[in-house]
């Protein structure tokens, strides 16, 4: 499957397992600003080991040519496991494994362990678009399925008509409102959580943290590594193995620093915590997290307010929170709806999980309806 190629009118598909080959400038012409679909990110997901054959993360990214030129991609992994994935499918897995089929592999087109939003499919037009598909497709016959995770509604809707089932799901996203400061957008909270986000923010201060928002090229490599030694630490704590390592905590440090902001809090002058946010002009990101040190509220100040502050100082428009997380509602993040595609080669297992994901979809209907009951701000 690694090489294969197919000749369509006006085109090629190639399926490459490196970027290496692929010019970067082509490649970011087609990501649209998104930093997780960037070549520098991904490609350093892959020389890092991170996301490589040896971690269950085999890259099978399909790119389409025309006159030699890049016109399309997709980015497409040859999955031996479903971790780091965060629209979960481990049901369905044992569901393969109890009557002795193989769930894995699969093909996954997603960000590596990041539940980020964005274009799978990246062309400018809809027939490189359903030409990307149809090579999903294609490649899929090979393995027992092909999941597509938060594409933007369109993309979603492009691949339900060509055969996938959609599945909703929601995050927490925060929308800048034109904000002058952070106590203006206080101000359109209710009283009630205004005054626990002051409280929370007053009692992390009179702890006497005080926070440092390093951007860019102003990180230092021995912020990075205490970023990555906070990073790993949060992992150990629940037991599981980190994801990611300092050498791409570097590598992307280097080539794309302006896309980079590590909020560090420090005690007594000594760091004891830090939080990586990855960020464009429209957007950003939190990502990643950890602590050396216990200080009450600490998380909260340092992955939200922190983040919320650079946003407002620097007109970003939306702060994706990430999956899970009620607790972010309180904090002026609203429920967002997201998407994602399957196909399943089984025909039986295949109208099983359709059955299940209308009953699903309900659920996260009426889920929905209750948090934004649960508004956060203040009635018009």
């Amino acid at each position: 499957m690694a090489h294969q190629a197919d000749t369509l009118p006006n085109s090629e598909i190639r399926i490459l397992e490196s970027l290496g080959a692929v010019d970067a400038g082509a490649w970011n012409a087609l990501a649209g600003g998104n930093p997780f679909l960037r070549h520098e990110f991904l490609h350093a997901l892959h020389e890092t080991g991170c996301a490589s054959e040896r971690s269950g993360w085999l890259p099978q990214f399909i790119t389409c040519w025309g006159a030699g030129q890049l016109t399309g991609a997709m980015p497409l992994y040859l999955k031996a496991h479903s971790y780091g994935e965060y629209v979960f499918d481990w049901a369905w897995a044992d569901a393969y494994q109890r009557v002795g089929l193989r769930y894995y592999p699969k093909l996954l087109s997603a960000i590596p362990f990041s539940p980020v939003t964005g274009s799978r499919l990246l062309a400018e037009d809809a027939d490189t678009r359903g030409r990307l598909i149809a090579a999903a497709l294609g490649m899929s016959q090979d393995v027992s399925s092909l999941h597509i995770l938060f594409p933007p509604r369109d993309e979603a809707e492009a691949l339900g008509a060509a055969g996938l089932q959609l599945r909703r799901s929601v995050q927490f996203h925060w929308i800048n409102r034109g904000y002058a400061n952070f106590d203006e957008f206080l101000g359109e909270l209710s009283s009630a959580k205004r005054k626990k986000i002051r409280q929370e923010r007053r009692r992390v201060a009179e702890s006497g943290v005080a926070f440092r928002r390093v951007a860019g090229a102003d990180i230092t490599d021995e912020d990075w590594r205490f970023f990555s030694r906070c990073y790993e630490g949060t992992y150990r704590a629940h037991h599981s193995s980190p994801y990611l390592n300092l050498a791409f905590f570097r590598r992307i440090g280097e080539t794309m620093p302006e896309h980079m902001l590590l909020v560090i809090a420090e005690l007594r002058g000594k760091p004891v915590a830090s939080a990586l946010n990855i960020y464009s002009a429209d957007t950003l990101y939190g990502r990643y997290w950890g602590a050396v040190g216990h200080v009450p509220l600490l998380h909260f100040e340092t992955c939200y307010y922190q983040a919320l502050e650079f946003c407002i100082e620097r007109g970003i428009r939306v702060f994706e929170g990430g999956a899970q997380g009620e607790h972010k509602l309180a904090r002026g993040f609203l429920p967002s709806g997201t998407w994602s595609a399957h196909w399943l080669k089984h025909p039986q297992f295949s109208d099983a999980v359709q059955r299940f994901l209308v009953r699903e979809s309900s659920g996260i209907e009426r889920y929905v309806d209750e948090l934004n009951e649960r508004s956060p701000f203040r009635a018009p």
